[in-house]
């Protein structure tokens, strides 16, 4: 029960429902001695009745039979129900403060060190979100939502993305990377000025609906725009071209046994060709990531330098990728 409790209160509440709990405890302990002893009973049997009484069941078996029963009866009931009550009013209030903070979209508790930023919503969002949920990503999502329809561990900033105020909330300047979408390829260019503005540093990605609007963000410095269209047409098209090609395609963003990560290259890379540290390392190496452009390494074979970044396929876990089966996305 202990451990129950210490998981749905709050930290603030901890050290409150341990004393109260172990005040609790004490009465029910001393009471059943104190019962036992003065009704010549085993102390089994007077620990039963402390128990039954301070849970308010009652069974009647058990029943004080003189003036010295009758008073402990009465101290027990006196003492350890109402620490009982507390406890419970504690994890229900709690809980329920917990539940108007989510509906009212008031998460007060920002993600701790270095998190994804995820602004504007539209139908592909709620799988991402869930995704880097499941995978231990902090995120924060600026949208104007009901909180109830995105993953607890998500970060919300409930408000209007295209509107700076809200944009600044969100703390763009302190994210690791961003991704910029909407409802409209209008709204995603205006969030993509405000963030240019307010964080001109940040790595941001957009998703849109159409490619048109691809070279107005790519002069804003979004480095990667992907038209939902246009990707889901390539990949019919290469699956057509190749039978499985949509089969390799879905293990690498949807698989629960790895995840797909961007790593610094280090010292054993640099100055290797791309295909050497490929066949050197236990990982599948995608590609190469140089000055913000990604390289498959097809048909050339480009020389790792200092500061690329090498995209990979990090095997998860046995556990971790069991609970990443649970929610459906892509990562």
């Amino acid at each position: 029960m202990l451990a129950l409790l210490v998981r749905l209160l709050g930290p603030h509440h901890r050290k409150h429902i341990a004393i109260l709990l172990a005040a609790a405890a004490g009465c029910v302990l001393a009471g059943g001695g104190a019962f036992a002893a003065t009704q010549q009973l085993p102390f089994s049997t007077g620990l039963y009745w402390a128990i039954t009484t301070a849970t308010t069941v009652g069974y009647g078996d058990v029943t004080p039979r003189n003036a010295a029963g009758r008073v402990i009866a009465s101290l027990v009931m006196l003492t350890t129900i109402p620490l009982l009550a507390a406890v419970f009013a504690l994890a229900s209030g709690d809980v329920a403060a917990a539940g108007i903070r989510r509906i009212l979209g008031m998460r007060s508790h920002f993600p701790e060190g270095r998190y994804r930023l995820v602004i504007g919503m539209n139908d592909a969002v709620p799988a991402i979100l869930a995704e880097l949920a499941a995978a231990g990503i902090p995120v924060v999502l600026v949208a104007d939502i009901d909180p109830v329809s995105i993953p607890p561990e998500v970060h919300l900033v409930r408000g209007d993305p295209t509107d700076e105020t809200v944009l600044k909330a969100a703390k763009p300047d302190g994210a690791e990377q961003g991704l910029i979408t909407g409802q409209s390829d209008g709204d995603v260019l205006v969030s993509a000025v405000l963030v240019r503005k307010l964080a001109p540093r940040l790595e941001t990605a957009a998703l849109i609906s159409s490619p048109a609007v691809r070279e107005a963000l790519t002069d804003l410095g979004v480095g990667q725009v992907v038209s939902a269209h246009a990707l889901i047409a390539s990949t019919l098209a290469k699956s057509l071209e190749a039978p499985h090609a949509g089969d390799m395609l879905a293990q690498l963003v949807g698989s629960g046994h790895h995840r797909l990560s961007e790593i610094e290259a280090d010292a054993t890379a640099v100055g290797r060709t791309l295909s050497a540290v490929r066949d050197k390392r236990d990982d599948l190496v995608l590609g190469l990531v140089h000055n913000g452009q990604f390289m498959l390494g097809v048909g050339d074979d480009p020389v790792v330098q200092a500061g690329d970044r090498l995209l990979v396929a990090v095997a998860e876990p046995t556990g971790r990728a069991v609970r990443r089966r649970e929610p459906e996305g892509v990562h």
